[in-house]
C-alpha cells in the first residue's frame, strides 16, 4: 500500500522536477540502487515491521493541523493524513512554500478533505489573520516533515511564514507541538541541529524520531522520518491519560518453548499480541516499561525495553532480577507448564519398529508464584493471567488464591489465541468485572486504567 500511494504520488509531480527526481530514487531504494536494472516489481520496503492498527478510533473528536516543511519525506506526510483520519481525526494541513516542491496542496487537500494553507496572507479568513484562527481549534499541531531549517527556526523563535507563525502563535496551554525531524544525517547529528532539538524541547515542543535507515541521498543513517503508521501511534500514545506516569512496569509476553531435542520441543497457541499490546498501553500510559518475551515475531512498542527468551526456565531468569526493580508485574505469558526431563543432543530418530519414545517430563517454576513470594519489600504488586477452555471464572478464582495474588484476568484461550480480539475477565477477591469483546490494544488500555485504579495502596508498600 506505501508503495502504491508513493508511485501515486509520483504520477501526479511535474516530471523532472526535483522532487520528482527524488521521489523516484526514493521508491527505488537500496535494492534498485544495488541492481540498476531492477523494476518496480524489486522494489523491497526498507520500513520497520507493521504496527498493529489503533483499536476503533482512538483520535476521535481529535483536530490535528498538520505542517509540511520542506523535504523529501513529504510523501509520507500524505499517507499519515490518511492514517491520521481513520484512528479519527480530523485534519488540516499547512504547508511550506518548500514542502509545495515535494508534493502539491492538491493532493493534501483530497486526502484530508479541507482546503490547505500556504500563506500568511490567505484571504480567505475573515480576519485575514490564519495564523491565529487555525490553532485556536486545534487539538494539536504534529510538523511532519520537519526540516533542520524549519526546527532552527523553531528554535529562535522565527517567524516569516505562516507555518511558523502559527506555530508561536499558538496558545500553549491548549495546543501542543510535536515535531517528526526529516533530514540528512550529518545534518542531523550537527551540533547546530542538537542544540536548536534541545532548544525547542526546553520551549516544551515533543521530538518524534528521527528513525535510523536508508536515505534519499544514499547514506544510511540518523534521519529518516518515522513512518506514518509510527507517526499516528505516537500520537495517539501522546493523547492517552498518562495513569501510570512515574511508574515502572515488568510484562511477560508469548509463550515458552521446551525443546525436547534440537528440531522438537513443547509450546502453545500464544501469539503474545496481547502482552505486547498491554506493554504497549503501558508505556502510552506513561509507564518505563521492561517486556520479557517468549519466541513471537512481534515488534518492540516505541519506549519499551525488550529482552527476548525462550524457555521458562529462562524467562524466570530474566524476571526474578528486575522483579524487585519495578512496582508492577503483569505475567501474561503462556507459560508451559512442563518441560522434558532431558533435552536430547541430537534428532530424536524412527527406526521403523513402531515404537514410540519415551518422554519423561518434569513441572516448569512458576514464575508468578514465584514473584509474588518475594519478600514485602521486593515484590511488585502482582498481576496473572489465565487462559481457560471452560469454567473461566472458577478457575480463575482458584488461581488466584493459589498464587496469592491481587488480581487475574481470564480469557478463553482457544478463543483468543492468534487473534485480534479478546473478552477478559479480571477477577479479585471481592468482586468480578468483565471488559466486553474488543481489539486487544483496547482492551489492554482499560486494563491499565483498571490497574493503576488500584495502585494507591502500592504508594505506601512500594514507594516510587
Amino acid at each position: 500500500m506505501q508503495h502504491l500511494l508513493q508511485f501515486l504520488l509520483l504520477l501526479a509531480m511535474p516530471v523532472g522536477s526535483p522532487a520528482y527526481h527524488t521521489l523516484f530514487a526514493e521508491l527505488l531504494g537500496t535494492e534498485a540502487r544495488r541492481k540498476p536494472d531492477a523494476g518496480f516489481a524489486l522494489i523491497e520496503s526498507t520500513a520497520m515491521a507493521p504496527i498493529s492498527p489503533p483499536g476503533d478510533t482512538p483520535l476521535q473528536g481529535k483536530h490535528i493541523v498538520l505542517g509540511l516543511s520542506g523535504g523529501v519525506a513529504c510523501y509520507k506526510s500524505a499517507e499519515l493524513t490518511r492514517e491520521l483520519i481513520r484512528a479519527g481525526a480530523t485534519v488540516q494541513v499547512v504547508m511550506t512554500d518548500a514542502a509545495c516542491q515535494f508534493i502539491t496542496a492538491a493532493t493534501m487537500q483530497a486526502l484530508s478533505n479541507h482546503p490547505v494553507y500556504t500563506s500568511q496572507w490567505d484571504a480567505r479568513e475573515p480576519n485575514h489573520m490564519p495564523h491565529i484562527n487555525l490553532t485556536r481549534q486545534a487539538s494539536a499541531v504534529l510538523v511532519a516533515p520537519a526540516s533542520a531549517d524549519f526546527i532552527a527556526k523553531l528554535a529562535q523563535g522565527r517567524a516569516d511564514e505562516l507555518l511558523s507563525l502559527l506555530c508561536l502563535a499558538r496558545p500553549q496551554h491548549s495546543c501542543p507541538l510535536l515535531v517528526a525531524p526529516a533530514m540528512n544525517r550529518e545534518m542531523w547529528s550537527h551540533p547546530a541541529t542538537q542544540r536548536n532539538v534541545a532548544q525547542i524541547v526546553a520551549d516544551g515542543a515533543q521530538v518524534l524520531g528521527p528513525a535510523a535507515g536508508d536515505q534519499a541521498c544514499g547514506e544510511v543513517g540518523d534521519g529518516r522520518m518515522l513512518e506514518a503508521t509510527e507517526l499516528r501511534d505516537e500520537l495517539i500514545a501522546f493523547f492517552q491519560p498518562k495513569l501510570l506516569s512515574g511508574r515502572t512496569v515488568l510484562i511477560t509476553a508469548g509463550p515458552t518453548f521446551e525443546a525436547i531435542d534440537p528440531v522438537r520441543g513443547i509450546s502453545n497457541h500464544s501469539s503474545g499480541k496481547m502482552g505486547f499490546a498491554i506493554a504497549r498501553a503501558a508505556a502510552e500510559a506513561g509507564a518505563q516499561v521492561t517486556l520479557v518475551a517468549g519466541p513471537v515475531h512481534l515488534p518492540t512498542p516505541r519506549g519499551v525495553r525488550r529482552i527476548d527468551v525462550v524457555s521458562a526456565r529462562q524467562m524466570l531468569q530474566a524476571v526474578l532480577p528486575l522483579a524487585s526493580q519495578h512496582q508492577v508485574f503483569v505475567a501474561t505469558a503462556a507459560v508451559a507448564d512442563w518441560r522434558p526431563a532431558t533435552e536430547q543432543e541430537a534428532k530424536i530418530k524412527k527406526d521403523g519398529s513402531g515404537q514410540v519414545p519415551a518422554l519423561a517430563l518434569v513441572e516448569n517454576p512458576d514464575i508468578l508464584a514465584t514473584v509474588a513470594g518475594l519478600p514485602i519489600a521486593q515484590r511488585p504488586w502482582c498481576v496473572g493471567f489465565a487462559a481457560e477452555s471452560h469454567d473461566l471464572v472458577r478457575h480463575a478464582r482458584l488461581k488466584l488464591e493459589r498464587k496469592g495474588v491481587p488480581l487475574i484476568v481470564g480469557n478463553i484461550g482457544p478463543a483468543t489465541f492468534g487473534q485480534d480480539h479478546n473478552t477478559l475477565v479480571l477477577v479479585e477477591q471481592e468482586q468480578e468485572t468483565q471488559l466486553p469483546t474488543a481489539d486487544k490494544l483496547t482492551l489492554a488500555r482499560q486494563l491499565v486504567a483498571q490497574i493503576a485504579q488500584r495502585l494507591p495502596a502500592l504508594q505506601m508498600a512500594k514507594p516510587a
